[in-house]
């Protein structure tokens, strides 16, 4: 709690539960991802009691809890707020909160406890697990145990404000006697977002001395050039400076890709080794081996990251900034002396050869390019680990603030059509499309249900091919052929939709796809579109593949 937090509503006693439900209302919450359980039982009358204010959307499993907060804060900008029972709730949910760590997602978990005269003692009470809050600590960025009801307003409060001064997921852990439990206290109004800070004026003008004496900068964007929504800024930065702007397949959704300096991931292996300097924006800059992004050995290398152990070995910076992507990017724009001409000359050939060593991954491309056909610009694709999603890394053009969400550097198989659940509630007015493998799409099938329930326009694509495909391959190409694990017994993807009461369809082609999904989206409801695929090309030689100039 600030020292400028004032209070609302008549200071009446109320239960813990009420008392947390009233704070999320002050802070603006409107929407939250849970499911109820008996330490939660005042926590859902609170709830309750403010539902004309807060819609809960009752969840079938705890992972797409904070699986679809995450999604939900990522399209939209807000706090997505996420509700579980202790114990295996808080498991349950950790594979969305550790993805919304891996992407620098602003979400809220309020989680149950044991009863508060039970916590550390090991009685076996019901969905008691060891050290709890141990566990919360180490997966979020912070957690709070409020031990009195008259402390949830202020626990909530600050998590919110936690949450606003940097990124990752922040934990409340509440009791069930302390959300059955009354209090007097009001509610804690809520305080504006500050702006984040740019960085050090010294940190930044030495780096925009580097920029202005470079003659082939390059602009590389990780994750958090998109958690900061720097869209705008990473543009006119390109353009003042006359350089490319390339991204990590983190960094994907950044910016627009119809800028005319602006490049899909797999550009940046040349790009970097003709560069000269290379500003790195809200990325670790780092290799999947944990290795320093390759570039040139001579290049001048700056680092504009909101964490500073983003500085530090295997890398090595000329220079570095310790501020937000969006507010540091304005700031260099800003100190830089006018407009520079680009110095590539050839940023179509460029593409060219990027199109060419990708002409092989068929039928994903055309897989890809009929998602992007069939999408209008605002639409949100949520990208999964499946064969059509790994191209469609490197191959969708991004067009719109917003857009595009994939589980970071975790990788969460199955992470997506719940993620999408989260995006889908947040967005009302934009096409949300959820691409999945058979494999990630089992983990969370379950959520059509949740979809139908609340009447969720979310569009589901399954790419099935009957295996964990990747995987299969893998095991075949490094075990002689051998794979273990990997087939897979899917249900009637149309009869599984027509059970929920969803719409399906099933598409066999590119073009089947990009007529199909266009009449989804015109459709406007819950509907599952079916796409055998069967066996593709492998990505990864051809992704992986260093430059050769």
């Amino acid at each position: 709690m600030t020292d400028t937090a004032t209070t609302t509503d008549t200071a009446t006693q109320v239960t813990g539960g009420i008392a947390m439900a009233r704070q999320l209302a002050a802070e603006g919450v409107e929407h939250v991802f849970g499911i109820p359980g008996v330490q939660l039982d005042y926590a859902s009358s609170g709830l309750a009691a403010y539902r004309d204010q807060i819609r809960f959307i009752n969840a079938r499993h705890e992972q797409t809890t904070t699986y679809a907060a995450d999604g939900y804060a990522r399209t939209t900008g807000r706090i997505g707020v996420a509700l579980v029972v202790p114990g295996p709730g808080v498991l349950n949910a950790g594979s969305g909160l550790v993805t919304a760590l891996a992407c620098s997602s602003p979400v809220l978990l309020i989680s149950g406890q044991i009863p508060t005269r039970g916590i550390g003692h090991g009685f076996g009470l019901l969905h008691e697990i060891p050290d709890q809050s141990g566990i919360l600590e180490t997966l979020c960025r912070a957690s709070t145990l409020v031990t009195e009801p008259g402390k949830v307003p202020g626990a909530i409060h600050g998590a919110m404000v936690r949450l606003q001064q940097g990124p990752g997921p922040v934990a409340v852990e509440i009791p069930p006697d302390v959300l059955s439990a009354t209090t007097d206290g009001g509610a804690i109004g809520p305080e504006p977002a500050g702006t984040p800070s740019p960085g050090a004026d010294a940190d930044l003008g030495a780096a925009a001395e580097l920029l202005m004496a470079a003659e082939r900068p390059v602009i590389y964007v990780g994750g958090g050039g998109a958690v900061a929504d720097a869209w705008d800024e990473l543009g006119e930065l390109s353009t003042t400076l006359g350089a490319p702007l390339v991204s990590s397949a983190n960094g994907i959704g950044s910016f627009d890709n119809r800028h005319p300096l602006a490049f899909l991931p797999l550009a940046n292996k040349e790009l970097l080794a003709r560069a000269d300097t290379v500003l790195f924006v809200g990325s670790r800059a780092l290799e999947g081996n944990g290795r320093a992004l390759r570039t040139a050995d001579d290049a001048t290398l700056i680092s504009l990251n909101h964490d500073p152990l983003a500085f530090g070995p295997p890398r090595s910076f000329d220079a570095t900034i310790a501020g937000d992507a969006r507010t540091g990017t304005a700031a260099l724009t800003s100190l830089l002396e006018g407009e520079r001409a680009p110095w590539l000359d050839d940023p179509d050939a460029v593409r060219d050869r990027v199109s060419e060593q990708l002409s092989p991954l068929e039928p994903q491309l055309s897989y890809a390019a009929a998602l992007r056909n069939a999408m209008p610009d605002e639409a949100i694709l949520v990208t999964e680990l499946t064969q059509v999603g790994y191209v469609a890394r490197y191959t969708f053009p991004i067009r719109h603030r917003r857009s595009y969400l994939s589980p970071g550097y975790q990788g969460t198989l199955g992470y997506g059509y719940p993620t999408a659940i989260g995006a889908a509630v947040g967005n009302p007015d934009r096409p949300v499309v959820s691409i999945n493998g058979d494999g990630g799409f089992g983990y969370g099938l379950a959520e059509m249900a949740t979809v139908m329930n609340y009447e969720i326009p979310l569009i589901g694509i399954v790419f099935r091919d009957d295996a964990y495909g990747n995987v299969q391959r893998m095991h075949k190409q490094q075990f002689d052929g051998v794979h273990l694990g990997t087939e897979l017994t899917n249900p009637d993807m149309l009869a599984l939709a027509a059970a929920f009461g969803m719409t399906g369809y099933r598409a066999e082609s590119p073009d089947e796809l990009q007529a199909t999904l266009s009449t989804a989206i015109e459709a406007r409801e819950p509907c599952l579109i079916d796409v055998p695929i069967g066996i593709t090309p492998d990505p990864w030689a051809i992704v992986t593949r260093p430059f050769r100039g």
